[in-house]
C-alpha cells in the first residue's frame, strides 16, 4: 500500500471583501512578499545598529538609507521577476501577447529575474549614494532568505510549483488537473514531492540560519562580500538539488523529454532552474574569492 498526505484545506486568499460590487482579496503570496520585505528591513536595521559587526567598526549605510533602498529593491524584485519569467520561461507566448506582460496579477514571476533586478537596483543605489557595493550586497543577502522562506510557503498554499511524482510517505496529493496528470504507471491520484517545502527549508531556514550566525556571531560582515558570496553559492546549490525533485514547467515537457530538461546530455540533463542556478554558484565562488583577496590586502 502506498501512503500519501492529502493537501490541507488551504485557500490562496487570506480573506476577500466585496465593496460596491468590486472584490478585494489579500492573497498569501502578496502577504509573503510584504512580510519578507519588512522582516528583511528589520534584520538589516539590527545589523546596522551594531557597527562593531562591520569592517573598521562602521556600518555601510544609515537606517534612513536602508529604508530608501527598500523602494529600489521592491522595483527590482517586481520588474526583474516579471521580465525574468517572460524571457526565461514563456518568451514565445509573450512575444505574441506583449500586453499580457503587464498582467502581473495573473501570476508569473521568476526568482532569478528578481535577483538580477535587485542587483541592478542596488548597484545604481550604491553609485548614486557612493556606498560600498560588497557591504550593501552582504546586507541584502542577509535579508533574502526570509523572503525566500515565506515565498515558498506561499507557493505551497497556492498548490503551485509542486514536485515530481513520488511514492514516499510524505508525498502530497495536490489538487488540480495539472497536478493529477500523472505519468504512465503512477496511480491516480498521484502524490508529488512537496518541493516548495524542500526549497523553504534549504533556501530559507538552513541558508538563513547559516548566514545570520556568521554575520552576528562569526564576524563575517567584517569581510565585505563574504555573506553575499555564501548566499549566491548556498542558493545555487540548494536550487540545483531541489530541481531534482521539482516538476519542470509544462512548456518544457514533451513525450520524449518527460523531465523537462532544457539541456540534454543523453539520459541526463538540466532543467531551466538548474541552468539559471549554475551561474549563481560561479558568481558565489567569484565573490568569495574577491572577498578573501580584499581581506588579505586590508
Amino acid at each position: 500500500m502506498t501512503y500519501a498526505l492529502p493537501f490541507p484545506p488551504l485557500s490562496p486568499e487570506l480573506f476577500s471583501l466585496q465593496i460596491g460590487g468590486i472584490s478585494f482579496a489579500l492573497r498569501w503570496y502578496a502577504l509573503a512578499y510584504i512580510a519578507g520585505l519588512l522582516i528583511g528591513l528589520w534584520l538589516v536595521r539590527r545589523a546596522l545598529a551594531r557597527p562593531g559587526l562591520w569592517l573598521d567598526g562602521r556600518a555601510p549605510m544609515t537606517a534612513a538609507q536602508a529604508e530608501s533602498l527598500l523602494t529600489w529593491v521592491i522595483l527590482g524584485v517586481v520588474l526583474g521577476g516579471r521580465l525574468g519569467f517572460v524571457l526565461f520561461y514563456q518568451p514565445a507566448y509573450y512575444a505574441a501577447n506583449p500586453a499580457d506582460i503587464l498582467k502581473i496579477w495573473q501570476g508569473g514571476m521568476a526568482f532569478h529575474g528578481g535577483l538580477a533586478g535587485v542587483i541592478i537596483a542596488a548597484a545604481l543605489f550604491c553609485w548614486r549614494h557612493k556606498l560600498a557595493p560588497l557591504s550593501v550586497a552582504d546586507m541584502l543577502a542577509l535579508a533574502a532568505p526570509v523572503g525566500l522562506f515565506l515565498g515558498r510557503i506561499a507557493n505551497f498554499i497556492n498548490a503551485e510549483l509542486w514536485g515530481r511524482p513520488t511514492d514516499l510517505p510524505w508525498g502530497v496529493i495536490f489538487p488540480g488537473a495539472a497536478a493529477q496528470t500523472c505519468p504512465a504507471g503512477w496511480p491516480v491520484p498521484c502524490a508529488r514531492h512537496p518541493s516548495q517545502l524542500y526549497e523553504a527549508g534549504l533556501e530559507g531556514l538552513v541558508l538563513g540560519a547559516v548566514l545570520l550566525s556568521l554575520a552576528f556571531a562569526g564576524g563575517a560582515l567584517k569581510v565585505p562580500g563574504r555573506i553575499a558570496g555564501l548566499f549566491f553559492l548556498g542558493y545555487g546549490l540548494s536550487r540545483l538539488t531541489v530541481e531534482l525533485f521539482r516538476q519542470a514547467d509544462a512548456q518544457f515537457i514533451t513525450p520524449d523529454n518527460p523531465w523537462g530538461h532544457v539541456i540534454r546530455l543523453g539520459e541526463f540533463g538540466l532543467t531551466m532552474g538548474q541552468v539559471l542556478s549554475l551561474p549563481m554558484v560561479a558568481a558565489g565562488l567569484a565573490v568569495l574569492l574577491i572577498a578573501e583577496r580584499g581581506r588579505h590586502r586590508a
